[in-house]
């Protein structure tokens, strides 16, 4: 067996087996398991939609056209959010198809020699960029990738985006997770139940940090460890990764340009709307400390984009590029928007959360909120709605068994977070970038989902 292994996959894990098995071998076949049975995001929600709406008819007692009603009734609910998403890609493209950024950004990657501090860097890189922000972190970590893919040679493309895309695992522990944000503010809908309870014993508690700090150890060095063999290894060609949105304007004849003409490589506008977009952002800095969210960090990109690219044409010119990549966001969010209102408003999320509660006792329970989180997410894809729709029942048990609401706040945030590797919905801008498809990168990330839930498991049980 164990020459087999070393005949298929070239290595093993310190030369051992491990239950009998080749630890590159599992990495090897989930790869091989996504990339032939994971479909296209787009049919993979539509499967979704039918599973939800059976397990509506299964476990509640809605009707099936009850369950229609509320698909229906929930497909428009993210709009708004369905926006922001695309403007997270469309701005965050821009920004990094500058010469400026482009520069920064290849001089950050230039300090990656070799294939396994390439993967060792990106990782960090994301997990600091998504727990400072999660839209921030889910562009900077696939821009920050492709711009590595660039530079260094034999680096696997996959694990390389898989690298990046990891680090939005710690983006619900950071500043700026939606459930300890939430209860942190005065009038949130649970404040009856468990009053306002301050970052302080959430976001910077010690068992907090201490889940963060084990993860951003373990994170790297896992993906490093995930690095396929050379014959396994997938390349990408550097010159593919180019993009043609960061083409400088074309040299007329000024004789022959036009009025309209001079208007568009006139860098003067750039500039003067560029500066009252940055002077708006300071005021609000000053106002709010170092605050971000969805529409900030649009407006943070978007107002460098034009400034970095100087003249309106270069700008117009990336925001074409950008915007072909943004159609899976744009025709799966209302999907999931739909599956949302079958969840929520069939009461079917509420069921498999209190299914949890009904095995759980004082010692196990955050354990087994943390994974009633997990699954829920998979079907409600939204921090804040999926927290809206566990914490009365989460909550209400919590103060039942006389066990801690601050720690069940974070298990249903850590939950949230956790199955987030393998949600496509999550990946879709990082992938938009990458030009990759899931099953490209899912194979990695199921590893990931299952070590990093095993530390956070251990975390809630026994801290």
């Amino acid at each position: 067996m164990v020459e087999k292994c070393k005949r298929r996959m070239g290595l093993i894990f310190d030369k051992k087996l491990i239950g009998g098995i080749c630890v590159k071998g599992i990495i090897s076949f989930f790869n091989r398991l996504m990339q032939r049975y994971l479909p296209d995001p787009f049919l993979f929600v539509i499967i979704l939609t039918l599973v939800v709406f059976g397990l509506g008819l299964l476990f509640t007692d809605s009707s099936p056209a009850d369950m229609v009603q509320h698909w229906g009734g929930g497909f428009w609910a993210l709009l708004t959010f369905s926006m922001q998403m695309v403007l997270v890609l469309v701005t965050g493209f821009v920004l990094a198809s500058s010469a400026i950024f482009k520069r920064f950004l290849g001089a950050l990657a230039s300090t990656a020699k070799t294939p396994g501090s390439a993967i060792i860097i990106v990782t960090v890189v994301s997990i600091i960029a998504s727990w400072i922000n999660w839209g921030f972190g889910l562009v900077i970590g696939a821009l920050f990738a492709k711009e590595l893919a660039k530079r260094v040679e034999n680096v696997d493309y996959r694990l390389l985006i898989a690298s990046a895309y990891s680090g939005f695992l710690v983006w619900h522990g950071g500043f700026s997770g939606s459930i300890p944000l939430t209860i942190a503010t005065e009038g949130h809908f649970s404040e009856d139940l468990i009053g306002v309870i301050s970052t302080d014993q959430t976001i910077f508690s010690p068992f907090n940090l201490i889940i963060l700090a084990v993860l951003f150890v373990t994170l790297p060095l896992l993906n490093r460890f995930m690095m396929p063999t050379k014959d396994e290894t997938v390349t990408v060609d550097p010159s593919l990764l180019d993009d043609a949105s960061s083409l400088q304007a074309a040299t007329v004849e000024r004789s022959k340009i036009t009025p309209a003409e001079r208007l568009e490589n006139s860098w003067i506008l750039s500039l003067s709307v560029s500066v009252m977009g940055l002077i708006f952002l300071f005021f609000y800095f000053a106002d709010n400390g170092f605050k971000l969210n969805l529409d900030i960090v649009n407006f943070l990109f978007l107002f460098l984009g034009i400034l970095f690219h100087w003249r309106p044409k270069n700008f117009l010119e990336s925001v074409t590029n950008a915007v072909k990549g943004a159609s899976g966001i744009i025709i799966q969010f209302p999907f999931y928007a739909g599956i949302m209102g079958m969840m929520t408003l069939s009461g079917l999320a509420a069921v498999m959360s209190e299914a949890f509660v009904n095995i759980s006792n004082e010692h196990t329970f955050h354990f087994f909120t943390f994974l009633s989180a997990g699954i829920v997410n998979f079907f409600v894809p939204s921090g804040g709605g999926q927290w809206s729709v566990q914490a009365p029942v989460m909550l209400e048990a919590a103060q039942t068994m006389g066990v801690s609401v601050t720690r069940t706040a974070l298990a249903v945030a850590w939950g949230d977070a956790w199955t987030n590797m393998i949600q496509p919905f999550w990946a879709l801008p990082a992938l938009a970038i990458a030009g990759l498809k899931a099953k490209d990168i899912m194979g990695f990330c199921v590893i990931v989902l299952f070590v990093s839930g095993a530390i956070i498991s251990l975390a809630f049980l026994l801290l």
